[in-house]
């Protein structure tokens, strides 16, 4: 038997538990069927979230640890810098989970189904969903499952990755100066990539060491974590326990996902584009998206109408196209950047709420020649 709901979510991490978590404050879908797939539940802390905001926001009962400094460190410029009134937060993923699952779970509207999508198919009127144990029709679907052959089977706009294992490690005397999160760190080898430490000192004997790449290929467990171990020791820190470890993969690239979207489909997180193709930063742009979907589905029924193309996208591209066919640059590109620009233009060109004043800051930052390059490329 079919099982029939109006809205379904595929995908129970941050981008579809934070629509469907959205969707339950509001009480325009109280009257609304509602169904999220996931082949697990109880993620655990899976993922590390940071963000810059100012002052207080809606998440800050869930936060681990704040920052009012940042340090980027580089071979020609290096510097703690003062972010206020902006704050540099920090959420783990299980605290997050269990909050929105609490409010969720609250509406007997709403249900969970442990399961695995097989595929899915768009109809004349909805969306039929095959399972490995069900099938289930929506007459929306919101699909937070990514599909890499979508954007890996391309060549039209660049793709890199960036790829990272973490260490949370904790010490047993105080090493950790913890007034300051770490966000680029380009002192470690860079090996003709864009390699960095990202670290981020929760107290002066527990932090998470990350190490990155934006690149195009991935590396060997044991180069990540040998990259750390030397990281740590040139810092004296040698006496350590790692108490938890992480890795992930997030792709940086500017195709069109919103191409993928449909009347009756609306693709989101990372299989919509949502993380920041230039950055990596996921979690601002999703709290953002979210909003944005809960108030256009009250207005709107044709998904393919929810995207806009701006500024923004182009930007990312010609950063992209700069990263992917001059990797070994990005150590240089981005200490320029940090130079010569205010932290909060870089924030706010990031959170895309730049003006066009500040937005040629930006531009006029970093090294002209390959940016030159790359935007008559993409101009013409």
């Amino acid at each position: 038997m079919e099982l029939k709901y109006d809205y379904i979510i595929l995908g129970a991490g941050a981008s579809g538990l934070m629509l469907v978590y959205r969707m339950s404050k509001d009480a325009f879908f109280d009257d609304k069927s509602i169904l999220i797939i996931d082949q697990t539940k109880e993620k655990g802390n899976d993922r590390t979230w940071c963000f810059w905001e100012e002052g207080s926001g809606e998440w800050d009962d869930l936060l681990v640890k704040t920052w009012n400094n940042v340090y980027f460190g580089s071979d020609t410029f290096s510097k703690v810098i003062s972010i206020a009134p902006y704050r540099y937060k920090m959420i783990r993923s299980e605290a997050f989970y269990k909050s929105l699952w609490e409010s969720i779970s609250s509406k007997s509207n709403f249900s969970f189904i442990e399961d695995t999508v097989d595929r899915f198919t768009e109809l004349e009127n909805g969306v039929q969903i095959i399972s490995k144990n069900d099938t289930y029709f929506g007459s929306k679907v919101f699909n937070s499952l990514p599909n890499p052959e979508t954007y890996t089977s391309q060549d039209k706009y660049p793709l890199i990755h960036q790829h990272f294992v973490g260490w949370f490690v904790k010490t047993k005397v105080d090493l950790l100066d913890d007034s300051a999160a770490t966000i680029m760190d380009f002192t470690v080898p860079q090996n003709g990539n864009t390699r960095f430490m990202y670290m981020l000192p929760i107290d002066k004997r527990t932090a998470l060491f990350e190490y990155t790449l934006f690149s195009r290929d991935l590396l060997k467990l044991s180069e990540y974590e040998d990259s750390i171990k030397d990281y740590l020791s040139e810092r004296n820190i040698v006496d350590y326990e790692i108490i938890e470890k992480e890795k992930g993969n997030i792709p940086m690239t500017s195709f069109k996902f919103n191409d993928l979207n449909s009347r009756h489909i609306l693709n989101i997180g990372t299989a919509g584009g949502w993380t920041k193709a230039s950055s990596g930063y996921t979690f601002t742009n999703t709290s953002k998206k979210t909003k944005a979907v809960v108030s256009f589905l009250k207005k709107e029924q044709d998904l393919s109408k929810f995207y806009k193309n701006d500024k923004f996208g182009f930007y990312d591209l010609i950063l992209l196209d700069v990263l992917a066919h001059h990797n070994e640059e990005g150590a240089a590109l981005f200490s320029s950047m940090f130079k010569k620009t205010n932290i909060k233009t870089i924030f706010r060109f990031l959170d895309e709420e730049s003006t066009l004043f500040e937005d040629l800051k930006i531009i006029l930052s970093v090294p002209p020649k390959r940016f030159i390059q790359a935007f008559f490329k993409r101009l013409f």
